[in-house]
């Protein structure tokens, strides 16, 4: 017969739970397309923002 779960244990099992999906969506975020670096380099022209200092 199953035992019933103390409230503290569901709690950090939640808790537990929660942290490894944000975990995993940064590791997501953060692991973008590899092959950008690696691509054409940006030119200067059209698209490029001057900056005056």
């Amino acid at each position: 017969m199953l035992e019933r779960t103390r409230t503290a244990e569901r709690y950090t099992r939640g808790f537990t739970a929660a942290v490894i999906a944000v975990t995993a969506l940064l590791l997501a975020a953060y692991a973008g397309p590899g092959g950008a670096a690696e691509g054409e380099p940006v030119s200067s022209g059209d698209n490029a923002v001057s900056v005056r200092r």
